[in-house]
C-alpha cells in the first residue's frame, strides 16, 4: 500500500523531529531516553500529525529479546557473582514488594479497581528500566559496583515481574488464585527459563565454533535472544531469563570462538542497533500519551492525575524505604555477610535507590492486557505516569543527587585494565623469547618488539604506581599525537588520490579501515 502526500509529509515531519532530538541529544546533558520521552511527548500532541499506535508485541517479542541480549552479553559474570545478594533482593524481593504495595494502595484509592487489576498494574511497574540510570552514572564516574547492581537488577527483575504479571493476568480472568500454583508457576519461569537458555546457549557456541564468517557470526548473535525467548515462552517459561541466559553465556564463550574480525564488526553493529531501536523506542513511549489519554475522556484530569500521583509516589516510596533497609539489615543479622561484605557508605545505597526508573518494558506489559481487561485504560495510563514521572523526575535529578552526595569516582576499572594490558606484554614477551631462535625471526625485528613491549609494560606498570612522576605517560601522549598526525597525513594523500581518480572507492575504504584500526590502538 503506498502512501499518499500528505502521509509522506507527516512521516518526514517525524524523521526530522527524531533526527533533531538525536542531535541535541550529544549537545546536551540529558539522557537520550529522556529527552526523546519528553519529545515524543510534545510530538504527541502537536496538531496534523497521526495517531500513533505501539503494538505491544513489537517490544515484547521483537525488540525485547535483542535488547536482553545484549545487555547481558556485555554484563561482567563476576560483577553477578559478587552482588547476587543485593541484586536478588532488588530483582526478587523488590519486585514482589512493589506489586504488593502498589496493588493496596490501588485498590483501596481507586474507584472499583478490583483486586486482580490492582496486583496487575503493581507487577506491571515493579522493574526497572537501567538506561538513564547508567548512562549518568557512566559519565559521572560512579563507583562500578553501583553501575554493576543497577545493571545486574534490570536483567533479572524483568522476569520476575511479568510471571507476576501472568498469574495477575490470569486471576483477573479466571476470579480465582491459589499461592500453590503461583508458587509452582514460578519456580517452573526460573528453571525453565534458565534451562531453555543453557540448552539454547550450548548448541550456538557449538555452531559458531565452526563458523568464521564475521556477516553470518554477527547474525547468530542476533538471532540467539530470539532463539531462546520465543521457545521458553512456549513452554511458559520465562522468555527474559532464557535470553538473559543465552546472552551472559555467550559473553563468557565469545572470546575463545571469534576472530579480530568478527569481533570488530560485532561489536559496531550492536553499538549502533541497540542505541538505534532504544532511541526510536522511548521516542514513540512519548507518542501513546495521546491515545491513552483519548481512551479516557470519561474520567476528570483531576482523578487522573491524582491516581498517577499516588502511584508514583508509591513505586518511589517503596523503593526509597527497601534499598537502605535491605542494604544494611543482612550485615547487622548476619556476621557471615558482615565479614564478607562490609557495610558500604550511606551514599551507595541512596544513589542505588533513586535509581528505580521505569521504562519499555512496563508500558509494553500494559498494552498487552487484553481489550476486555477491567479498567485497562486506566492502568496504561497510570503506566505511562509512572514512566513519565520516574524517567523525567528521577533520570533528570539524578546528577545533581550524584554530585551533592559527593560520590568518588573509582579507578578499579582503569587499574585493571593497566593490570591486563601488563600481563598481555608480559606474554608477548615470553612467547617473542620463546620464538627469537626460529629462523625467520630477524634479530633486528625481535630488538624493536622487545622495545615496544617494554615501553608498554613500563607505561601500564606506572599506572599502577601511585608515586608515578608521570613521565613515562607524557611521552606516549606525545608518541600518539604525533602518530595522529601522521594518520591524518596518510589519509588526506588516499582522498586526493581517490579524488584524482588515480584509485576506487573500495581501494580507499580498504586503506582507511587498516588506518582506522592503527588509530583505534592509540589509547588517548
Amino acid at each position: 500500500m503506498s502512501f499518499g502526500a500528505h502521509e509522506d509529509l507527516q512521516l518526514l515531519a517525524l524523521l526530522l523531529a527524531f533526527g533533531t532530538l538525536l542531535v541535541l541529544s550529544t549537545a546536551t546533558s540529558v539522557p537520550v531516553p529522556i529527552l526523546l520521552v519528553i519529545g515524543g511527548l510534545a510530538l504527541g500532541f502537536m496538531p496534523g500529525l497521526p495517531h500513533l499506535e505501539l503494538p505491544p508485541d513489537i517490544v515484547l517479542v521483537a525488540i525485547l529479546p535483542p535488547l536482553l541480549y545484549w545487555t547481558a552479553y556485555a554484563t561482567s559474570l563476576r560483577d553477578l557473582r559478587v552482588n547476587i545478594r543485593p541484586i536478588s533482593l532488588l530483582a526478587i524481593g523488590l519486585v514482589i514488594a512493589t506489586t504488593v504495595g502498589v496493588g493496596v494502595a490501588a485498590h483501596a484509592w481507586i474507584d472499583d479497581l478490583s483486586w486482580a487489576a490492582a496486583f496487575t498494574l503493581g507487577a506491571i511497574v515493579s522493574p526497572t528500566d537501567p538506561l538513564a540510570a547508567t548512562d549518568v552514572a557512566r559519565r559521572l564516574g560512579v563507583p562500578r559496583r553501583i553501575v554493576a547492581v543497577i545493571e545486574g537488577e534490570s536483567l533479572v527483575n524483568d522476569g520476575t515481574a511479568l510471571v507476576l504479571y501472568k498469574l495477575a493476568v490470569v486471576a483477573a480472568a479466571t476470579g480465582t488464585f491459589s499461592l500453590t500454583e503461583a508458587g509452582v508457576r514460578l519456580v517452573w519461569n526460573v528453571v525453565g527459563g534458565v534451562g531453555v537458555g543453557l540448552a539454547v546457549a550450548y548448541g550456538v557456541r557449538i555452531v559458531r565454533r565452526h563458523v568464521d564468517n564475521p556477516p553470518v557470526e554477527v547474525t547468530i548473535a542476533l538471532l540467539s535472544g530470539y532463539l531462546a525467548f520465543l521457545p521458553a515462552n512456549a513452554i511458559g517459561a520465562s522468555g527474559v531469563l532464557a535470553a538473559v541466559t543465552v546472552g551472559v553465556y555467550m559473553g563468557w564463550y565469545t572470546p575463545e570462538l571469534t576472530s579480530s574480525r568478527s569481533r570488530l564488526a560485532g561489536h559496531g553493529f550492536w553499538e549502533i542497533l541497540i542505541y538505534l531501536v532504544n532511541a526510536l523506542l522511548f521516542a514513540l513511549l512519548g507518542l501513546q500519551l495521546r491515545n491513552i489519554v483519548d481512551g479516557l475522556s470519561g474520567s476528570s484530569w483531576a482523578t487522573l492525575l491524582g491516581d498517577a500521583a499516588l502511584v508514583s509516589a508509591v513505586v518511589i516510596g517503596i523503593r526509597l524505604v527497601w534499598v537502605p533497609i535491605f542494604t544494611y539489615l543482612p550485615r547487622l543479622m548476619f556476621e557471615r555477610v558482615r565479614s564478607r561484605d562490609p557495610s558500604p557508605p550511606w551514599r551507595y545505597p541512596a544513589v542505588i535507590a533513586w535509581t528505580g526508573i521505569r521504562g519499555a518494558v512496563s508500558l509494553a506489559a500494559a498494552l498487552a492486557l487484553p481489550t476486555d481487561f477491567p479498567q485497562r485504560q486506566l492502568i496504561v495510563f497510570l503506566t505511562f505516569s509512572v514512566v513519565l514521572v520516574t524517567l523525567v523526575g528521577q533520570g533528570l535529578t539524578l546528577p545533581a543527587l550524584i554530585r551533592m552526595l559527593r560520590i568518588e569516582p573509582d579507578d578499579r576499572a582503569e587499574r585493571e585494565d593497566a593490570k591486563a594490558r601488563v600481563k598481555a606484554a608480559e606474554a608477548a614477551v615470553a612467547r617473542l623469547e620463546a620464538l627469537a631462535a626460529e629462523e625467520w625471526v630477524r634479530e633486528d625485528t625481535a630488538e624493536r618488539l622487545r622495545g615496544l613491549y617494554g615501553f608498554r609494560s613500563d607505561r601500564f606498570r606506572a599506572r599502577l604506581d601511585d608515586g608515578d612522576d608521570g613521565m613515562i605517560e607524557e611521552r606516549s601522549t606525545q608518541y600518539q599525537r604525533l602518530r595522529r598526525e601522521l594518520l591524518d597525513a596518510e589519509r588526506s594523500a588516499v582522498v586526493a588520490l581517490r579524488n584524482a581518480g588515480m584509485i576506487d572507492d573500495e581501494v580507499m575504504t580498504r586503506v582507511f579501515r587498516d588506518l582506522d584500526l592503527e588509530d583505534l590502538r592509540l589509547d588517548v
